[in-house]
């Protein structure tokens, strides 16, 4: 056993989401894996793990903690300039080849991860709270790795932050369970998904499941959570109108007040083949979003230069309504009762009901708490 998967075990309690089998073996429902996992060994993410006929699971540490503008997850319709304290921890149970995480993420499945175990801070819920109230954030977040493995130490926090009036979300490949979805669900105000592409096959390629993903979005709708999806769009990949329309014909099928965000794809990790992509590329991408009938079509990631993309319009008059260059929001319009100024019209998503709280030219860059 390396020493990175020593330290790890330790920090470790017995899980609540998994269900006991003959013969000492496991079945774990963190995830849409739903690992069948025998005596001594580990689930496809490698975190958890059956000793004893019981499902360990990680617990009582952060690989990374930092306070981040909340438009960074990506939200767009919550709580605009507002501060997330975003949390994060080791692994993962997909595979991408570009992940920029992947030192955390891939932790126990690639060798070369295994410094992330100078990351590894022990700390409590509590403290995590504190952490919130120094910051001045009104958010707390499991980002960074996939949150669903690590939902019950996700939990334990979202307990605490709920108790003292703060909201909680997940950033996440949706790649979730019923099981898992009704465990976290009582906690989360908001769950931000990636959909990575709309091919089968292309998801096998990163360890996970199309439809897996597709039934995530509408199972956490379905539970009353503020959904905004993510599509990297990777050149050769994922970037044809064909599965761009797809992408955008689903998500609207669904609901056309989902908040679509197409993200520039830059070489990383062990994708280095792709050109980076372009701002036409994501304006394309945009185009059909808003093409297909969705209200709510955004272009990150190249501040400056995709337009309109980067800010929040009415849907029913254009009026401009959140003015953002990258992270910064810049002016804010939305009444208290989460309403166009101009139009009267209702704008889907979580808002401050006091307008003059949004932080302008607020929350920035991102910084390290640990």
């Amino acid at each position: 056993m390396s020493s990175l998967a020593k330290r790890l075990d330790s920090l470790t309690i017995e899980g609540t989401l998994y269900e006991s089998l003959e013969g000492g073996d496991v079945r774990c429902y963190a995830c849409g894996h739903r690992c069948l996992i025998r005596e001594g060994k580990r689930g496809i993410c490698q975190v958890r793990f059956n000793k004893g006929g019981k499902l360990f699971v990680p617990h009582g540490y952060v690989a990374a903690l930092q306070s981040d503008p909340i438009e960074k997850k990506p939200f767009s319709h919550v709580m605009p300039g507002a501060h997330a304290l975003t949390f994060g921890m080791l692994g993962c149970d997909y595979h991408c080849g570009y992940c920029q995480n992947w030192l955390t993420s891939q932790a126990m499945r690639d060798p070369a991860s295994d410094v992330s175990a100078q990351f590894i801070n022990e700390i409590s819920p509590q403290k995590i709270v504190e952490h919130a109230r120094r910051t001045n954030a009104s958010v707390v977040v499991s980002s960074y790795n996939e949150p669903l493995i690590t939902s019950e130490w996700a939990v334990d926090i979202f307990k605490a932050a709920k108790a003292n009036g703060l909201m909680c979300a997940y950033v996440s490949n949706g790649n979730n369970t019923p099981e898992v979805m009704k465990y976290i669900a009582p906690y989360l105000d908001a769950y931000k998904i990636d959909l990575k592409c709309m091919s089968d096959k292309g998801y096998r390629k990163l360890g996970g499941t199309l439809q897996h993903t597709l039934d995530g979005i509408q199972r956490a709708r379905e539970m009353g959570l503020w959904v905004e999806v993510v599509t990297l769009v990777i050149p050769g990949f994922n970037d044809s109108n064909e599965e761009l329309w797809e992408a955008a014909r689903f998500l609207a099928g669904l609901s056309v007040d989902i908040p679509w965000h197409v993200t520039a794809f830059h070489k990383d990790y062990k994708m280095t083949e792709p050109n980076n992509t372009d701002s036409n590329t994501l304006l394309r991408a945009a185009e059909i979003g808003r093409e297909a009938g969705l209200r709510y079509v955004y272009a990150g990631n190249l501040p400056g230069n995709v337009g309109e993309y980067e800010d929040t319009h009415c849907p029913q008059c254009n009026y401009r309504l959140v003015k953002r260059s990258g992270y910064v929001v810049r002016s804010y319009e939305i009444s208290g009762d989460g309403k166009c100024p101009k139009c009267g019209e209702k704008i889907a998503g979580i808002w401050p009901q006091d307008p003059s709280t949004v932080g302008l030219y607020g929350a920035g860059r991102p910084f390290s708490v640990l």
